[in-house]
């Protein structure tokens, strides 16, 4: 600050904007150089073109599912998964299925379970492959036509999709 009314000299003002500026680039190519969507909320055409297919215009909201992944896989072709879900399991009203998308997979739809109430409390342990580092998606769908999603963002290693 030179000057006296306490606000930053122009020279302190640029330079402070192009270390942000710089910041904001540097972030910014991370991602563009990772590939990946910054928020997996708003999906690229070919998973946005997947979720109408499944799910028409119904909104996709955030809760009642949990998906616990590794932030790190070490290798692509074993990545665990453990999905909840807090939503009943009556005949009422039950999630009917869930639907794991892994964006930048070659088929990107990797597993689809259909469910009855009779499971009781859901919870569903597996294991994925997985080419590249990128947004997994696992949604719900239930008997009365709502859908609810969670997301992780997964680093791969080692690509497992050969």
């Amino acid at each position: 600050m030179d000057n006296h009314s306490g606000q930053p000299s122009r020279r302190e003002f640029v330079r402070q904007g192009a270390v942000l500026g710089a910041a904001l680039a540097l972030g910014s190519r991370v991602a563009l150089a990772d590939g990946l969507d910054p928020d997996p909320e708003v999906p690229n055409e070919q998973i946005a073109r997947l979720l109408r297919d499944l799910f028409g215009d119904r909104p996709i909201r955030r809760g009642h599912v949990a998906l616990d992944m590794p932030v790190v896989a070490e290798d692509g072709r074993v990545v665990p998964v453990i999905i909840d879900c807090d939503l009943p399991m009556t005949a009422a009203k039950h999630v009917k299925a869930v639907h794991l998308i892994v964006d930048h997979n070659p088929d990107p739809h990797l597993a689809a379970f259909e469910l009855t109430p009779a499971l009781g409390k859901l919870s569903l342990q597996t294991r994925i492959k997985m080419k590249r580092t990128t947004w997994v998606r696992c949604i719900a769908e239930t008997s009365d036509g709502e859908v609810w999603a969670d997301y992780a963002r997964v680093s791969v290693s080692l690509n497992g999709c050969g």
